[in-house]
This record gives C-alpha cells, sequence and structure tokens, in this order.
C-alpha cells in the first residue's frame, strides 16, 4: 500500500509534536513494507526532518517558486507608549495600506477574502497535480490545514484520514489564535472531505463540526516507554536539583513566563533548585530579558533544543508545564513516563487528561497553587518520589505498539468503507 502523510507546513527543520507524530506514522508504516511518503510544501531549502525517519520514508517538499502568490504588507499598532515608536509604526501602517491598496487594484482583487482564495487555489493546484502523479492508496493529513491545502476545489478518489494533533476546533477556530471568518468557513467545509478523523481523547469528539459525516475514532498519542528500573530516583540526594520545562519557547500558549515568575518568588527559601527551560521558539528573547529582570542568570537556563528529550527529563526531578492550551502534551508524557511529578493547569486541554490531579501529579488553579505545589514537592522527595512513580505507571497505557495498532484499525475500518461503498454503487 502507499500510504501519504501530509503536513503542509513546518515538518522540515520542525521540533514540535506534530512533527514528530508524523515522523513515527511514517516509520511504523515504512517498516510494515508500505510505500511511504511525507509530504509538505515549505518555502525552504532542503527536506531534513529533525526526528528519527525510517529509512525507507520518503520526503518531498512541493514548493515551486513558479506558484503564484500574492503577499500583502503586513502592519501592526504599537503597544508601548514611546512617541517616536509610535510615530513610526503609525508611517508603517500607511505606507502598507497604501501598497496594499495598490497590489489589489493591479491583480483586480476587490478585497482581501478574494486574495486568500486565490493563493488557497494555486497552492492546492500545485498539491492536486502531486498527489494524482504520486497516486497514493490513502492519504493522512496531520491537521485540517493540511486537508485544506490539498483538497480546496480538488475532489479525489482516495479515502482520506485526518490525524488531529490538538482539541479538534483548535484547528478550524479562533479559540487560540486569529482566523478571518472565510478562513474558518474554509476549514469548516473541508471537514466533508474526510473519510474518517483520529481524535485524541474521548471527550473531543464533541468538538467536532456537525459538518464532519465519517468515522471518528480516539487513538492517542504514543509515549516512549521507560523500564521501571531507569525512571528518576527521587530518594538520592544531590548538590543541585533541576525543575524542568521542555517545550516551544512561545509564552502565548507555553507560558513559560509565568514559570519564571513563580520560581523568582521562591529562589531564595531553596538555593539548591534551578529552573531550566529546554526548546527553541520565538519568544527566547522575551524570556531572557524577563530572567535577567528577575536576576535569576545564575539560577534559571535557557538550554535550547534537544536531541535527547530522555536523558534530559531523567536529570531533571520536578516538571513544571504551565501551558495555557495543549492537545496531546508529549513531553509531558514523556515527563510521567520517565517518573517525574508533574504540575500543570487544571483548566488546560490535554494536560488535564493525562495528569490525575494528586494520584499522577497536579492539576492547579492560578499561580497561587502552583507556587503551593511547587514547594510542597521540592519539600518532600517521598512525595516526588510517590508521584513519579504513579505517573510512571499510568503512561503505559500510551505504548508505542498499542498505538500503532489503533492506526492500522483505522485504516482498515476505512478501507473496507469505501469497498461497500464502491460495491453498492456498481
Amino acid at each position: 500500500m502507499r500510504i501519504l502523510l501530509v503536513q503542509h507546513h513546518n515538518f522540515i527543520n520542525g521540533t514540535g509534536g506534530t512533527e514528530k507524530i508524523c515522523s513515527f506514522l511514517a516509520s511504523q508504516f515504512a517498516k510494515l513494507g508500505h510505500d511511504t511518503h511525507i509530504a509538505t510544501n515549505q518555502v525552504i531549502e532542503g527536506e531534513k526532518a529533525v526526528f528519527p525517519l525510517d529509512k525507507n520514508v520518503h520526503v518531498t517538499n512541493i514548493y515551486s517558486k513558479s506558484t503564484d502568490q500574492i503577499h500583502l504588507l503586513p502592519y501592526y499598532n504599537y503597544p508601548g507608549k514611546n512617541p517616536l515608536m509610535w510615530l513610526k509604526f503609525k508611517l508603517i501602517k500607511k505606507f502598507a495600506k497604501l501598497k496594499n491598496a495598490s497590489i489589489r487594484k493591479n491583480r483586480r482583487f476587490n478585497n482581501d477574502r478574494e486574495i486568500y482564495l486565490y493563493n488557497l487555489r494555486q497552492r492546492s493546484i500545485g498539491w492536486k497535480r502531486y498527489i494524482d502523479d504520486l497516486k497514493p492508496d490513502i492519504i493522512i493529513t496531520m491537521s485540517i490545514g493540511s486537508l485544506l491545502e490539498i483538497s480546496y476545489q480538488n475532489s479525489y478518489n482516495i479515502p482520506i484520514i485526518n490525524s488531529t494533533n490538538g482539541r479538534p476546533d483548535y484547528d478550524f477556530t479562533d479559540v487560540v489564535s486569529y482566523r478571518n471568518e472565510i478562513e474558518k468557513l474554509s476549514l469548516i467545509n473541508s471537514f466533508t472531505k474526510l473519510d474518517a478523523i483520529q481524535v485524541l481523547f474521548d471527550s473531543y469528539h464533541q468538538f467536532l463540526p456537525k459538518q464532519f459525516q465519517g468515522i471518528s475514532q480516539t487513538i492517542a498519542n504514543p509515549i516512549v516507554q521507560i523500564d521501571d528500573s531507569q525512571i528518576v530516583n527521587h530518594v538520592k540526594e544531590k548538590k543541585r536539583y533541576k525543575i524542568i520545562n521542555l517545550a516551544t519557547l512561545t509564552t502565548a500558549c507555553k507560558q513559560q513566563h509565568l514559570a519564571i515568575e513563580v520560581f523568582a518568588k521562591i529562589k531564595d527559601q531553596y538555593p539548591d533548585w534551578n529552573l531550566e527551560f529546554w526548546g527553541v521558539g520565538k519568544d527566547y528573547k522575551v524570556l531572557k530579558k524577563l530572567i535577567e529582570e528577575h536576576a535569576l542568570c545564575d539560577r534559571v537556563f535557557l538550554k535550547g533544543f534537544t536531541e535527547q528529550p530522555k536523558q534530559v527529563l531523567k536529570q531533571g526531578d520536578i516538571f513544571l508545564f504551565l501551558s495555557k492550551y495543549e492537545g496531546f502534551p508529549l513531553a509531558l508524557g514523556e515527563a510521567m513516563s520517565i517518573g517525574l511529578p508533574c504540575i500543570g493547569f487544571a483548566n488546560c486541554s490535554g494536560v488535564n487528561e493525562l495528569i490525575e490531579d494528586q494520584e499522577t501529579g497536579f492539576l492547579a488553579k492560578n499561580l497561587i497553587e502552583v507556587e503551593s505545589v511547587l514547594k510542597c514537592l521540592i519539600s518532600n522527595p517521598k512525595m516526588r518520589h510517590q508521584i513519579g512513580k504513579a505517573a510512571h505507571d499510568s503512561m503505559k497505557n500510551y505504548q508505542e505498539q498499542r498505538v500503532f495498532k489503533d492506526w492500522e484499525k483505522i485504516i482498515q475500518r476505512v478501507v473496507q468503507k469505501r469497498k461497500k461503498s464502491i460495491s453498492v454503487n456498481l
């Protein structure tokens, strides 16, 4: 069987959970002997995957300079109080508006809606050409955005399954990031092109739009399993202890700034504890400045990306994960698997699915509770051991082979349903 996985952006050089799951699925399919392909469309050189891939997986970047795209100039309102900066941004905004009006007029577009749909259509034509040439037996899209890219004004006689690496409504609403109305409508309509969709938790089925009429199945993400004998030993005394956060450095979602604020309040009480952030992202400078402002340069560290997350986590003592929203937080699952007691917010999707409060970790309602729980764990190694061991045991439900068997089942269901449909039509 020829299987195509589509992640339309960020796969090349991407270090997030979606890239990790895409690489995992592709490698598993390839190991079973399937002709497996990953395709993306990125304005970038090369075809490098960050996460390990089976040698038989083919990665293709379909990007072409010949694909016509209309680019309007962005502009922003200045949020500060500096009058010179306000004037600078005002002039930039005025220039951008004039330039954009000229682009619309020259290209004969009446509004941004028409430009958005034109750009989307040009990209979808490229996808249609690539997919018709490849002739896959099944397509797995890694987001609804990827589904829209390949299916807009296109039709395929190929079953399509979407892998949802977040809560489903995060993919087609502006719950977590702004989308204009035409984008939201286009994303919702693309659900009609699906044969099936995978959701990460049972509770996520309720967030699917009514336009979706296919097969819906819960399939969790896989968590790297750690042998019982290899989990963190919290009873062993150390000269320095570590609070770990492993995530993309984006404060709007991962909220690392909150972890810094909490640690700044308690650092003097616990001089032998440090805070480490592992990951890369657009808010590196923001966090660096905040660390400097709190005079924490000798206690809080931005360590960068690691290719060995298991080793990083194994050196930790507490995992502090204060995300605003998640789908299925792989880093949290790996931290729990290795035996770290974890702290997250009770209202954070995904986090509140993996952590059972006060049993396998702690779900705090606010920063006051985060500080209280953190101090309690720091002061009590036996509690760290107890919670960490329970967390480790709970992650055994997410073994790789168990997860992949569920993927094999959904593919079989889709293929059988297609065969029945063809038989009835004949």
